[in-house]
């Protein structure tokens, strides 16, 4: 019997593939004041709507895993070493609608996206910018990451960029399909006509009443 045959004549009676074996450490632990939790002697990132709150730390070969309430909070890369701080940004977006300065010097936020960077240097130079930059941050939850991105690329294009484009674009790029041409047998006996001076007119004789 070759061992093809062989295989063909077992595979009816194996058993089948049970899941990976889910091995890690739990622990307990509080977010501090700047929403990190210790594990392993590095410091990670949650929500920091969490912050003074009690969690739990799954220590994982490769990853750190933060369970709140039996729901994954936070996950990230293991440190290799010791005493390492690592951040996710957008764990403190709720955080900088309060503080818009946080940007300026916020270690969290030193890792941003290539376009949320070259969106800040535009800003920062602004009064209010800050806050402007604040206000694109907060849309990454509405409309997540990458849209906000490509919504920031075409927006930095113009040279002209602001909040309110960012978001005006973002609106256009979530828009459904235009609706379908409707047949109909009515006519428009006056095709409408741009002319903004009928407003003056209107104005005038509005006036004058």
């Amino acid at each position: 019997m070759t061992i093809a045959e062989a295989l063909e004549h077992e595979q009816p009676h194996l058993m089948p593939m049970p899941a990976a074996f889910d091995g890690y450490v739990e622990s307990p632990a509080r977010v501090s004041s700047t929403c990190l939790v210790s594990a392993a002697r590095n410091r990670y990132s949650v929500p920091c709507t969490l912050a003074g709150q009690r969690v739990s730390v799954r220590l994982y070969p490769d990853r750190v895993v933060i369970i709140d309430d039996h729901t994954v909070v936070a996950e990230h890369v293991r440190a290799s070493d010791r005493d390492h701080i690592v951040y996710d940004w957008q764990h403190y977006v709720p955080l900088v609608q309060r503080k818009p300065g946080a940007l300026r010097n916020g270690a969290p936020f030193a890792d941003l996206p290539d376009s949320l960077q070259r969106l800040r240097q535009a800003l920062i130079r602004r009064p209010g910018g800050d806050r402007v930059m604040a206000q694109v941050l907060a849309a990454v939850p509405t409309f997540g990451l990458e849209a906000v991105l490509v919504a920031i690329d075409l927006v930095l294009q113009t040279g002209r960029p602001s909040a309110e484009h960012v978001l005006n674009v973002l609106a256009r790029l979530h828009e459904g399909p235009p609706p379908e041409r409707v047949d109909t047998a009515l006519v428009i006996a006056d095709e409408p006509i741009a002319d903004s001076s009928r407003y003056d007119r209107l104005r005038e004789e509005v006036g004058h009443g």
